[in-house]
C-alpha cells in the first residue's frame, strides 16, 4: 500500500512539433504549466518540459533526503542549496532519452567538517527515492560542498 499518491494531468492538442499541452499538478493545485516539444529540445520560452520537472523532483527529493540524513547524524542543516540538471540526448537507434541527472549541493551545516558532509551527502543520494527510481537508467552525479 502506498504512503501517498500524487496526480498530474496533461491535455495535449495537435501534432508533436506544432502542438502544445497544459500540465496540471492536480493533487496540490499548485500549478498549471504549458509544455511543448520545443521546450524540450529548443528554448523553453516560458514553458516547461518533462526533463525540467524531473530535475525539480530530483532536487527537491534529494534536499529532503540530505536534510534527514544530516538530522539523524545530529547535524541538522542551516541551509541547503540544491540544483539538478537533467540531460536529454539522442537514443542509440533513434529517438531521445534522459541520459543524466547532475546534483549539486552547497550546505551550511554548523559543526560538520567537509569529509562528514560529503559522506552524508553520498548516503542521502543513495536513499533519495527519485535517485532510486532512475538509478540504472540514468547516470547520476553528485557534487557536494560545505559552505564556510
Amino acid at each position: 500500500m502506498a504512503i501517498a499518491d500524487r496526480r498530474a494531468e496533461v491535455t495535449w492538442e495537435g501534432p508533436l512539433s506544432e502542438g502544445a499541452g497544459a500540465l496540471g499538478l492536480v493533487s496540490s493545485g499548485a500549478a498549471s504549466l504549458p509544455v511543448t516539444w520545443a521546450s524540450r529540445v529548443e528554448r523553453p520560452d516560458g514553458r516547461t518540459s518533462p526533463e525540467e520537472l524531473l530535475a525539480a523532483a530530483h532536487a527537491s527529493c534529494y534536499s529532503m533526503a540530505l536534510a534527514a540524513a544530516l538530522g539523524r547524524a545530529g547535524a541538522p542543516p542551516e541551509r541547503l542549496d540544491v540544483s539538478a540538471v537533467v540531460s536529454l540526448g539522442p537514443r542509440p537507434g533513434g529517438g531521445v532519452e534522459v541520459t543524466a541527472s547532475t546534483l549539486e549541493v552547497r550546505g551550511v551545516v554548523p559543526g560538520l567538517d567537509e569529509a562528514g558532509f560529503q559522506e552524508l551527502a553520498d548516503t542521502a543520494e543513495k536513499g533519495c527515492p527519485i535517485s532510486n527510481a532512475i538509478r540504472g537508467n540514468v547516470t547520476i552525479t553528485l557534487s557536494a560542498v560545505l559552505a564556510s
